[in-house]
């Protein structure tokens, strides 16, 4: 039986339809900008798509274009009036910046409030911590697709390949938030494809086209594919060989219109939940709020002593 496929464009599409409805209920416009440097064909695609997005759902959004070759010091002038802008409620520098450019550096200087693409070291440690905070959109937009799919996340055994700090690490604490027994696997793992093999949820995100191999999947195994790879006749593809594991899984993410539309909602709902912060006093939630509907806190051993 074939798998099932996760639509990450229908799910991100009636999460922004519920941010527009929440957001025309508001006295005020949540304020997105969005920082680009050069014009990287990638970056200039996913800005153009977060910028009308925004706008279609009724955002104060606005992208600053800088030139290539501007000085380090310039583009943190630009994050230093951002971050003193009562109107701007969320910011987010588009990656990869120039090489002349210390990306950590630009990005500990966004105000950990309006970080909302959760890349901060403050919203990192607060994640892993399990406490309130921003949290990456990638990974959150991969918590509502499981949720779309009624996954029981308690106990599973959920593998994340790939141990980056976008995706990664902070895929593997909502996971664990959620009470998952989770696995990392990266480049010095041993035997992966066994590894892979033994997962209810597989989560791939290690940039490298058709990693995953259909064999790789249990039968009936939930494979979340972040993965965006260009082939050489210009289409994409994930990190799972999709044709290949299509007869594996249960249910399986499309690369395109799977995890990507997800990003972009889930940076829409960090951005409002950022202003609703600022503005009117509503807390954050722990783990942006997509873990502990996963959870059985009557069952979980919690983040105590012992056993935590």
């Amino acid at each position: 039986m074939a798998a099932k496929i996760l639509d990450g464009k229908a799910v991100g599409a009636r999460i922004r339809a519920g941010l527009a409805d929440r957001i025309g209920a508001l006295p005020f416009r949540p304020g997105l900008r969005v920082v680009r440097v050069g014009d990287d064909p990638a970056s200039v695609v996913y800005v153009r798509s977060k910028d009308r997005a925004a706008k279609e759902a009724g955002y104060d959004s606005e992208t600053i274009l800088l030139p290539e070759d501007v000085a380090e010091a310039e583009l943190l002038r630009t994050i230093a009036g951002l971050n003193a802008d009562p109107a701007v409620d969320g910011i987010l520098v588009q990656l990869p910046l120039p090489r002349h450019i210390d990306a950590q550096k630009v990005l500990e200087a966004v105000d950990p409030a309006k970080d909302v693409d959760g890349f901060h070291p403050v919203n990192a440690g607060r994640l892993a911590a399990g406490l309130p905070g921003l949290v990456p959109c990638t990974p959150k937009g991969v918590m509502h697709l499981l949720a779309e799919a009624g996954v029981t996340l308690s106990g599973a055994r959920a593998v994340v390949l790939g141990r980056s700090a976008i995706v990664g690490r902070p895929m593997a604490a909502l996971l664990l938030a959620a009470d998952a027994t989770v696995t990392m696997l990266h480049s010095r793992s041993r035997d992966i494809a066994a590894e892979c093999r033994r997962a209810e949820v597989l989560v791939a995100a290690v940039g490298r086209a058709n990693m995953v191999q259909g064999d790789w999947i249990a039968p009936g195994a939930v494979v979340i594919d972040v993965g965006i790879n260009r082939r050489t006749d210009g289409k994409l593809t994930g990190d799972v060989d999709f044709e290949a594991a299509i007869g594996h899984a249960g249910w399986i993410t499309p690369v395109p219109g799977g995890v990507g539309p997800m990003t972009i909602a889930c940076l829409l709902e960090n951005t409002l939940e950022a202003a609703l912060a600022r503005r009117a006093r509503v807390p954050l939630e722990p783990n942006g709020g997509v873990a502990e509907a996963h959870a059985t806190p009557e069952q979980s051993y919690g983040h105590g002593p012992g056993l935590a």
